[in-house]
């Protein structure tokens, strides 16, 4: 099997890889996301030398520049290369980074998935691979945060500073330490969490234990990463290189919940007519985006009806066919 399989979904492109059966590791990249590895031309709006930064515009965008180039003054262009998007941070929105691109760089929409040597490329009309991996469980764990291994469970939760893994469950502190790091190691992969994560293991006085749970992540978790010890009140923090957005960073916005929910649309079976029901600001998204929806009743050879119900959670969408 490809070691990557991809789905140039609507609105986004979606890709796992699996390994006996279950998702290891899966990617979302929405369509109008903009890539790491992305070169344009941009403005330098602002210098902030005391940083060696700057802020550099185009014109549906913005990125902190790093390193500052000395000799570029503000109101000039130049190239830059995006290193990560912008980033919608509760109550703390980031600008995208960018560095400065080479002088013999090309404008470049940035590498996809999808265009990497060694995927599989599958279809609406191919055999699901994705859902028969579990892909509805991933986006439940993406959504709602919460992660279950036997034994216990992790809460993952998204803040400003880091993203945080709580660990809970029945076993014994010093077990429970070494299986929730190792699920969390687990978990981190597949749900294509980066950047800065704390993890809170259970408090253990054993220090054989708190160096055993950190040997667990090391042998799961794909390097490049940096982390810390297990420090005695259990907690062990990880940096990993982030240039895209995490799939529970995507599933806290509506629009991955209206993509999630075409992508249903588009597997489901049955004829006639296709019911979308879901959440207004479900609803509404998918509304806004005429091509969406023409997209989907291309797949299905039947036309697509929207229903709002608020008593619907956002993630809680689903769809009916007129003739099962």
């Amino acid at each position: 099997m490809a070691d990557w399989i991809v789905e140039r979904g609507i609105g986004e492109v979606r890709a796992a890889r699996i390994v006996n059966g279950e998702i290891v590791e899966a990617r979302i990249e929405p369509d109008d996301a903009l890539r790491a590895g992305t070169i344009l031309s941009a403005r330098l709006v602002r210098r902030l030398p005391i940083r060696n930064e700057g802020i550099v515009a185009w014109d549906d965008g913005e990125a902190v520049l790093s390193p500052l180039p000395r000799a570029v003054t503000e109101g000039a262009t130049l190239l830059v290369e995006i290193t990560r998007p912008a980033l919608s941070e509760p109550g703390k929105p980031k600008r995208a980074r960018a560095r400065p691109a080479p002088p013999d760089a090309q404008r470049d929409d940035g590498p996809s998935i999808a265009d990497l040597a060694g995927v599989r490329i599958v279809g609406a009309f191919e055999r699901d691979l994705l859902g028969e991996a579990g892909w509805p469980l991933l986006i439940e764990e993406a959504t709602t945060g919460n992660v279950a291994f036997v034994g216990g469970a992790l809460s993952i939760a998204l803040t400003p500073a880091m993203t945080l893994i709580d660990i809970d469950g029945d076993l014994a502190p010093a077990s429970l330490a070494v299986t929730g790091a190792r699920a969390a190691a687990a978990a981190i992969t597949r749900l294509d969490i980066t950047g800065s994560i704390g993890i809170d293991l259970p408090t253990v006085n054993d220090k054989a234990a708190r160096i055993a749970a950190a040997e667990a992540v090391d042998a799961i978790l794909p390097q490049p990463f940096e982390r810390t010890a297990v420090n005695g009140f259990g907690f062990l923090q990880i940096v990993r290189r982030r240039s895209r957005a995490s799939l529970p960073e995507l599933f806290a916005h509506v629009p991955a919940h209206a993509r999630a929910l075409l992508r249903q649309a588009e597997r489901t079976g049955g004829s006639g007519e296709r019911t979308l029901a879901a959440h207004p600001a479900v609803i509404a998204a998918i509304a806004a985006r005429p091509d969406w929806i023409q997209a989907v009743e291309r797949t299905l050879g039947a036309p697509l009806a929207l229903r709002a119900d608020s008593g619907l959670a956002i993630s809680a969408g689903h769809v009916q066919a007129r003739f099962p």
